[in-house]
């Protein structure tokens, strides 16, 4: 395996209104926007301190016939795009969108696993020079990745089949079940639960760095956002919240209080 194996490396939101969401999480995250040409749209990618950190998309027409909501996607890097999809596969898991490049940028798939917890994979081209990882609590950048499963111990081995991740710590949440962190070759990167009955399908959802954690949720209600759960205080003294943007896309924030 190469040294990025299992890391992921982007962050893509497919939005019905893109220039409301670039305005929305301008304000939040303190993202810059760059609009490029993609075919028969523009894509517009997102940067925090000119080290680019995802992008914003129009939802195509093919996943609108899907019923695909305005949603968060997160892609992991492999070594080879297609027989981590035929892993996946072997695995349980399904192929949503082939294995296909992008033009000077690498080979793509879009994913799930097996209980349909949706998630990309791509093969990037080499970088020249080759950007280093981004460290973990950058602010502008996703500092956790956390997975509501539909099945914690079947989805783990899923992932650590798949890109080698480990178990860390797990924390006990009494009647929510196990909350086990996971680790890569950068250290604890995540954490995955059994999802709780009102969340009605396996999914991932991705947190943001802030700085205050307070003015940042002031941000987002001001901003037409909803404020899901939060902000608290987790393990380590980090504060986070959940929320919707105004289109309806799941997110979070990770920060500092005071």
């Amino acid at each position: 395996m190469s040294d990025n194996h299992g890391r992921f490396i982007w962050y893509e939101l497919m939005t019905p209104d893109v220039e409301a969401a670039k305005r929305f999480y301008g304000d939040i995250v303190g993202w810059t926007n760059e609009d490029m040409p993609a075919g028969d749209m523009t894509y517009t990618v997102v940067s925090a301190n000119g080290a680019g950190v995802g992008g914003i998309m129009p939802i195509p027409p093919e996943a609108k016939a899907m019923g695909a909501p305005p949603n968060w996607s997160g892609y992991i890097c492999v070594d080879d795009c297609d027989a981590a999809a035929e892993k996946i596969k072997s695995l349980g898991g399904s192929v949503i969108r082939p294995p296909a490049d992008i033009p000077d940028i690498g080979r793509f798939a879009v994913v799930a696993d097996p209980h349909g917890a949706v998630f990309e994979i791509m093969t990037p081209l080499p970088m020249d020079p080759p950007r280093p990882p981004t460290p973990q609590g950058t602010e502008g950048h996703a500092s956790w990745h956390e997975l509501y499963a539909g099945d914690l111990e079947q989805a783990f081995g899923f992932y650590s089949a798949m890109f080698g991740w480990r178990k860390d710590e797990a924390h006990d949440m009494g009647p929510m079940g196990t909350y086990q962190l996971f680790a890569n070759q950068d250290g604890q990167i995540g954490g995955m639960m059994t999802k709780p009955p009102q969340v009605p399908r396996a999914a991932w959802l991705y947190y943001f760095q802030v700085g205050d954690i307070d003015a940042a949720a002031g941000r987002v209600t001001n901003a037409g956002g909803q404020i899901m759960n939060g902000p608290m205080e987790v393990p380590g003294g980090a504060w986070i919240l959940q929320a919707q943007d105004p289109q309806g896309a799941m997110f979070a924030l990770v920060g500092r209080r005071g």
